[in-house]
């Protein structure tokens, strides 16, 4: 029987007919054409996921190819750093430092510090100095490293191989360089220096086969550094004398010059210098100007004097004046004029004023008084002739003093040049006495060990006990976790690039557990019994479930499904065709959990919706752990529809799919059970997904299960089958005749 469905109309109809052998090939070709194509469109829309069940099992099928190159690996490295002659190498420290103390450094100098002198930059260039080739042709001298068959090429005879490459003008004679050269390319390969973190300090690390070389090389080396450094300093300080030597005696020419013409304008003009460093106009003026206010002052003061004199005569106050007081003929006449009233009063006692005697005591005194007023005039014409002298002399310094500066004035222009000469050569002087004490200090100097090297060594270099290279552990554990890693590298590039995860090759590749992925492609009775339905470009199947053959049963099954994705399982949708007494998707499920690792999705049965499942998973209230069961005395497992139902697709479409491909990685057969019934919205997201379909029509002629097998091959693009009983066989007898063939040695 074949049935046909027309799309368009979707009506169905029964036609008898028998597949020929042509036809069968062809809907064969076509299948198998729409899975690659299916199978290559699934690769492409997960290519984003990595597959590592899949990956691992095809690095545990090529474990040979990563467990060799390991071996080898290891096996190669321990002979390398036991053939490879063992290098020392010795590592000298030396600090960068401004040693230039208080009697080292220059008078003038402020003293820089270390850390202003050397920064990251000079430290680098330090480095580099001693990298230097001049350093290093001297360290190679006192190394003694010429003539050492290790540096140099040219110690002992070539070999054969260099003797033809010289012949054949490939290399050059190690003779045409001189010995210097020969060695400087070793010594450089052997020679590291760097500076130590951030710090002033730097490392020389030199290497060589020989412990007590390479200790040598590098002291060498530092000590080499420091003497360049002095005698760079040294250098410096002999070119300075030498050019301070040559440019002093012309300045000292320069100077004798410029003072002559100094002296030789002072004189032309009359500027002669006096005390205080002044010229001697400008000090006659001062000395006139001082003479001209004492003399203002004596005159004045004897103006005074003689007026206050005059003043007190008219008075009678004579003997107030102190310069009169201070007269001896005054003093005289005083004492006498004081005897002569005595006399008179003593006279007067005894004599009348009329008595001859009395008149002769009163001119006595009458004459004194005279005496008296003449020596008080003396003294004021006396005082105002010195008033008369000091005017006169006050006339005489105030034309002096006006002629001095007329004089002084006049030579004020002649001074402005003097001191421009003057300044000229007080700068000679001072850039002449410069010049000699940086002379003298250059000259300090340049003698030996006067200028200390801004380093000094901080730790020499001692005889290495323990080689450099090779390092034998660090080495052979490298090399061999390295060829493992390429090893395993190589091994997952080529499953991941190659999409055959270690499938032999002209096979197939199957997931794990693919039921029937061993069966062999030939033709026996059961090939007769698979009627093809050519309806629908062919996209419909049938297979026959015949518990007595369950072998023949799986492998059809297998044959009409797709090829999962790579490390997944097939993941299978069956709908109910309705048939009465027709076999079910958990009889299916129980045939394919004898053989493998299978689970039932089932979203057909409405009586356990009190049980958390699969909406609850979808929800994300409950874990696979939480909704999966399994009955007893039985191997398949199996998840409820839920609370919720059918209805839980619908709320969550995006979700299903992240479902079923957990359990896809888990298990080996996924079927998802539905009502044919149910709507496409519902269908839709696990149809999408499945790598087949399966309709359980019980009976041939089910029109029912035709139009839901053509109702989901129009939701996937996998192929679609209808599952036909087998003539009444007691289901239960069958399998436990499976599990008897089971538990037969093979």
């Amino acid at each position: 029987m074949v049935i046909a469905f027309s799309p368009e109309r979707r009506e169905v109809s029964v036609k008898g007919s028998v597949m020929t052998a042509q036809t069968e090939s062809q809907a064969r070709a076509e299948s198998q054409a729409r899975t690659e194509n299916y199978g290559r469109d699934a690769g492409e829309a997960r290519g984003d996921m990595l597959d590592l069940p899949a990956l691992w099992a095809a690095i545990k099928h090529r474990k040979l190819w990563i467990i060799a190159p390991t071996v080898a690996a290891l096996g190669l490295s321990f002979v390398a750093v036991n053939l490879v002659p063992a290098r020392y190498t010795g590592e000298a420290r030396i600090l960068l430092e401004n040693r230039d103390s208080f009697y080292t450094r220059p008078g003038q100098s402020t003293g820089e510090s270390s850390g202003q002198q050397f920064d990251s930059e000079g430290v680098q260039s330090q480095v580099q100095v001693i990298m230097s080739r001049d350093l290093a042709r001297e360290a190679i001298k006192r190394i003694g490293l010429v003539g050492n068959s290790e540096f140099d090429a040219g110690a002992g005879a070539l070999s054969a191989l260099k003797k033809i490459g010289v012949m054949i003008g490939i290399g050059g004679h190690p003779a045409d360089r001189s010995p210097e050269e020969r060695v400087l390319e070793k010594y450089y390969d052997r020679l590291l220096v760097y500076p130590v973190g951030r710090s002033r300090i730097v490392s020389v690390e030199f290497t060589s086969r020989d412990p007590e070389l390479a200790a040598k090389g590098a002291n060498t080396i530092a000590s080499t550094y420091l003497e360049t450094q002095e005698a760079a300093k040294q250098d410096t300080a002999r070119s300075a004398s030498s050019w301070l030597s040559t440019t002093i005696e012309p300045l000292r020419k320069r100077l004798a010059e410029a003072e002559a013409k100094v002296e030789e304008y002072r004189s032309r003009n009359g500027l002669l210098v006096g005390a205080n460093n002044t010229t001697i106009t400008s000090q006659q003026l001062t000395d006139l100007s001082a003479q001209l206010s004492a003399a203002r002052s004596q005159q004045a003061e004897a103006q005074a004097k003689a007026g206050l004199i005059r003043d007190a005569i008219k008075q009678g106050r004579t003997f107030e004046i102190p310069d009169v007081a201070n007269n001896e003929l005054v003093r005289r006449l005083i004492e006498q004029r004081v005897n002569l009233r005595a006399q008179i009063a003593l006279e007067s006692r005894n004599l009348l004023s009329e008595h001859p005697r009395i008149k002769e005591l009163n001119a006595q005194l009458a004459d004194l008084e005279g005496q008296l007023r003449a020596a008080s005039e003396r003294a004021v014409r006396t005082l105002e002739n010195e008033a008369k002298i000091a005017g006169q002399r006050v006339e005489s310094f105030t034309a002096a003093l006006d002629g001095q500066k007329k004089n002084v004035s006049s030579a004020n222009d002649s001074e402005v040049q003097l001191r421009a000469l003057e300044r000229e050569a007080r700068t000679l002087r001072d850039q002449l006495e410069q010049y000699m004490q940086r002379y003298r200090e250059a000259m300090a100097r340049d003698t030996q060990n006067a200028a200390p090297a801004d380093a000094r060594i901080i730790s020499r270099a001692v005889e290495p006990t323990e080689p450099s290279f090779p390092k034998k552990i660090p080495t052979m554990v490298v090399a061999t976790l390295a060829t493992f890693m390429i090893a395993l590298a190589a091994v997952a590039s080529r499953e991941l690039l190659s999409g055959q995860a270690g499938a032999p090759s002209g096979k197939p590749q199957r997931a794990p557990g693919w039921v029937g992925g061993g069966t062999t492609a030939r033709t026996d009775p059961r090939r007769e019994r698979v009627a093809g339905l050519l309806t629908h470009g062919g996209r419909l199947g049938q297979i026959t479930l015949d518990l007595e053959r369950p072998e023949e049963t799986l492998a059809d099954l297998a044959e009409r499904i797709d090829e999962p994705p790579r490390g997944m399982a097939p993941m299978v949708v069956v709908l109910d065709g309705g048939g009465d007494g027709a076999t079910t998707a958990r009889d299916l499920a129980e045939l394919l959990s004898q053989r493998c690792r299978c689970i039932i999705v089932d979203l057909v049965v409405d009586e356990d919706l009190s049980q958390p499942g699969f909406s609850e998973l979808l929800a994300g209230e409950a874990l696979f752990s939480d909704i999966i069961t399994r009955a007893e005395g039985s191997r398949l497992h199996r998840i409820g529809p839920g609370h919720a139902g059918r209805d839980a697709v619908l709320a969550a479409p995006h979700l299903v799919e992240v479902a079923l491909d957990a359990l896809c990685e888990t298990y080996d057969w996924v079927l998802v059970a539905a009502a044919s019934s149910d709507d496409s919205a519902v269908l839709a997201p696990i149809a999408g997904r499945a790598q087949g379909g399966l309709v359980m029509a019980g009976q041939v002629g089910n029109g029912h299960a035709v139009e839901a097998a053509y109702r989901l091959s129009d939701l996937t693009k996998a192929p679609v089958a209808l599952v036909l009983d087998a003539p009444p066989v007691n289901f239960a007898g069958a399998m436990a005749m499976m599990r008897q063939h089971d538990e037969e040695p093979a």
